[in-house]
């Protein structure tokens, strides 16, 4: 059974970084991408960014590509975004999501596929 484990969250001021992790378990896949999306209170869940298994392959929601940063270690079956000059608007719950076996250049990611508990990001002005 996947597992999806995620630490990083937490309080931090405006300007603030922090940098989420995501490691997966209990899936043999050769290949699959990884990302994550976001949901704040009242609202829909939004994609963030997401990673292809090779790693050259990134997709990031326009409005946060200059401040977000999302890498991967295979070796580590862990994903990781960082998120700098964070604002009162980046305050949501972080869910991890890992795809299903795919090839290594896919970065695609859906609500269909796996997805980890979220981890809470909130952001003082």
């Amino acid at each position: 059974q996947v597992q999806l484990a995620e630490s990083g969250g937490g309080f931090v001021q405006a300007g603030g970084s922090l940098r989420l992790s995501c490691t997966a378990s209990g899936d043999p896949s050769s290949m699959y991408a990884m990302g994550w999306f976001r949901q704040a209170p009242g609202k829909e869940r939004d994609l963030v960014a997401s990673i292809s298994w090779s790693g050259d392959t990134t997709y990031y929601a326009a409005s946060l590509k200059d401040r977000f940063t999302i890498s991967r270690d295979n070796d580590k079956n862990t994903v990781f975004l960082q998120m700098n000059s964070l604002k009162p608007e980046d305050t949501a719950t972080y869910y991890c999501v890992k795809s299903g076996p795919t090839d290594a250049e896919s970065w695609y990611i859906s609500e269909h596929d796996y997805w980890g508990r979220g981890t809470q990001v909130t952001v003082s002005s």
